[in-house]
């Protein structure tokens, strides 16, 4: 199992990114996709997560700004940040979990396969 992020940067506040989140070892769409963050000095926080049913669910502070998707052709998965934040600044991990008992949501993910990250900066 791997899972390698791309799309990071550094961009203005109001400013737009894509993250993309290649994954090689299962379909995307038979486990639980997420996207967590963690800012310097802080605990890493689940933003969004999309499960093998179609389940979304997002951090409350990202809710009508950001959108996670799977790619329709790739094994890949997307987060979308539209109108970035300083507050959206840290390192972006793309995580997995397949345990069939999960409950498929952000809040109580337990990812058990991480990537590297990507950074993200958002300026004032």
């Amino acid at each position: 199992v791997q899972l390698v992020e791309s799309g990071g940067g550094s961009v203005q506040a109001g400013a737009s990114l894509r993250l993309s989140c290649e994954v090689s070892g299962y379909p995307v769409d038979s486990v639980c996709m997420g996207w967590f963050r963690q800012a310097s000095g802080q605990s890493r926080e689940g933003v969004a997560a999309i499960d093998s049913d179609g389940t979304i669910t997002y951090l409350p502070s990202v809710k009508g700004r950001f959108t996670i998707s799977e790619g329709s052709v790739a094994n890949v998965v997307y987060l979308q940040m539209d109108d970035l934040k300083p507050e959206d600044t840290g390192k972006y991990y793309c995580a997995a979990e397949s345990d069939p008992d999960r409950t498929g949501r952000i809040s109580t993910m337990f990812a058990t396969s991480w990537g590297q990250g990507t950074q993200v900066t958002v300026s004032s």
